[in-house]
């Protein structure tokens, strides 16, 4: 699937601005700055479903891993831009973000995390998943992401999607 479809059907577009609301980096430093600005950045254009810039923030080598349930087909990682985009399009295929809200997110150095909610639904079942948690460590180099690791409420997803 190319680029700049695989994001598309993930059905983000609504939540750019959500993804997009940025809160800085407090009495960090410029490369804890930097960090924090990019993780925004990436998330704010996988929001809007804008893959050149989040291609643009992609690191080559770049690790997304999703922890959970390995029953479902987008739990697990892929390295490299290529894999990432390969995954996102069987991510996309299986689950609609209906809700999407970071509740707190702080940086240190290379590395930020955000905390928040969301809701979605399974395309596999149909069913809404109702809200959960979500929780995302990140690394930053040389101004662009090289670790993408997600933590999410994969009961719920799981009970969700085997309905």
């Amino acid at each position: 699937m190319e680029r700049r479809n695989a994001l598309k059907v993930l059905g983000l577009s609504a939540l750019a601005t959500t993804l997009g609301n940025q809160v800085t980096a407090a009495d960090g430093d410029a490369d804890t700055q930097s960090s924090f600005d990019t993780v925004m950045a990436f998330m704010g254009a996988m929001g809007s479903g804008d893959m050149e810039s989040m291609a643009n923030l992609m690191a080559d080598d770049m690790v997304w891993h999703n922890e959970g349930d390995t029953t479902l087909p987008w739990v697990g990682g892929a390295e490299g831009k290529e894999a990432i985009f390969e995954f996102l399009s069987v991510f996309s295929s299986n689950f609609e973000t209906t809700m999407w809200e970071n509740t707190d997110a702080f940086a240190s150095g290379d590395t930020v995390a955000v905390f928040g909610k969301m809701n979605g639904k399974t395309t596999k079942s149909g069913k809404d998943i109702g809200e959960f948690s979500f929780a995302l460590r990140a690394k930053v180099r040389d101004g662009q992401v090289v670790l993408w690791h997600w933590f999410e409420d994969s009961f719920a997803v799981s009970q969700a999607y085997h309905g």
